[in-house]
């Protein structure tokens, strides 16, 4: 019973400012209306655009009421450009002219419905201490007992009706939802652009592994090779006259060949680390933790593997958050979390530093963005003046 009487008290609350809301949007329109009169004079259409703006406040109040009330975010539908072709103008009017007319009738009606019934029972109860008798709320004299239980009828009626608020309070929210929601052609639109924006950050990151690969394997073991290749043809031609000066180059060369082949092996280990294959992200990510100079913890609250190119996205979003915290934060203590469902990985990682991080200052954080938009996933950087510095980044694992 307690938790019927706080929802029909949140629905009452809920249409009472709807209520008051109808009346800005009988505002609206009527300034709508007069910019509309005003255009073939040439006078409001250069106000058309900035009364459509404004209307936007109004509808944008309703949108995060009826969220709250339904438990879903309701998403802005606007476009970026001229208020005046976007097709969510109309339907911002559209709410606004089925708002005017409903929204005060139902509102007065939801606080006059308890307040009347109240009143029934109560005149039933007291008209006899009264000389001439009581009026209940629908207008009948109460002189009599027939009359006072008709009165206490009509009461509880109008109480108990009061308990289908509720159900009045969705139905509006879920009307302002339908009208205030982006159309399915938005959404649509929506999502065909950021899928865009995902393939072009997929094909920037890719060619920006390629160059850095290039540059890696063309810098330095290329460079080695040439080198072992020119001593020990120097030494071959030497070897007959100064066989001494040979060896010294033939060793030389082992040694070149040597770090070369380290460093061919720093490449290929930063294409698809062989930690992620023997010990599965979770021991890959440990691994990094346990070689970073701040102390760090890793916290693996969902350990299922995941398709090999998500699982080498997380890990080197991990290094580069690690390196940045070495770097950049002066944190006595790094935290990361592994954490997800089926279809998504989710890595937050976290530190103590002073804050102050920023993408556009070229500490690496652009680079784990565009990790994540590659795959379609979405990051978040949290990093205030004095920190924490908190960084989480969504990766689907979906086909």
């Amino acid at each position: 019973m307690i938790t019927r009487l706080r929802s029909c008290w949140s629905a009452i609350r809920y249409l009472a400012i709807g209520a008051a809301s109808s009346m800005v949007a009988w505002f609206a329109l009527t300034g709508m209306l007069f910019v509309l009169l005003m255009c073939p004079f040439g006078v409001g259409i250069p106000a058309l655009p900035i009364a459509l703006e404004l209307i936007r406040r109004p509808v944008n109040f309703e949108r995060r009421r009826a969220a709250r009330l339904l438990g879903e975010p309701i998403p802005e539908p606007y476009r970026s450009g001229n208020p005046v072709t976007d097709p969510a103008s109309r339907r911002d009017l559209g709410w606004l002219a089925f708002h005017a007319v409903t929204g005060f009738v139902i509102g007065t009606f939801a606080i006059a419905l308890p307040l009347g019934g109240l009143r029934q029972v109560i005149s039933a109860i007291v008209w006899p201490s009264v000389d001439g008798g009581v009026e209940s709320s629908l207008g009948f004299m109460v002189t009599s007992w027939p009359l006072a239980a008709l009165s206490a009828v009509t009461g509880v009626g109008m109480i108990a009706i009061t308990f289908l608020l509720p159900r009045v309070a969705r139905w509006q929210a879920s009307v302002a939802r339908k009208l205030l929601a982006p159309a399915a052609g938005v959404v649509l639109t929506d999502r065909v652009v950021e899928l865009a924006a995902s393939r072009a950050a997929a094909l920037e990151a890719h060619g920006a592994e390629l160059r850095r690969l290039e540059r890696d394997l063309h810098d330095g073991t290329q460079a080695r090779i040439a080198a072992v290749v020119l001593q020990l043809g120097i030494a071959d031609s030497i070897f007959d006259k100064d066989p001494q000066k040979a060896r010294e180059l033939l060793g030389k060369a082992q040694d070149t060949a040597t770090g070369a082949l380290a460093e061919l092996r720093t490449v290929v280990r930063s294409i698809y680390p062989p930690l992620l294959t023997d010990r599965g992200l979770d021991g890959a990510v440990t691994a990094l933790a346990d070689r970073c100079p701040v102390p760090c913890t890793v916290d693996v609250l969902s350990s299922s593997r995941r398709p090999a190119a998500v699982e080498a996205a997380a890990y080197f979003v991990v290094a580069e958050m690690l390196t940045n915290i070495t770097k950049h934060s002066g944190a006595e203590h790094a935290r990361v979390i592994l954490d997800g469902t089926v279809d998504t990985l989710s890595i937050e990682i976290r530190d103590d530093g002073h804050g102050g991080a920023d993408e556009s200052q070229g500490s690496g954080l652009a680079g784990i963005r565009k990790r994540a938009e590659a795959f379609d996933g979405t990051w978040k950087l949290t990093s205030p003046a004095g920190g924490p510095t908190v960084v989480k980044v969504e990766l689907p694992c979906g086909s």
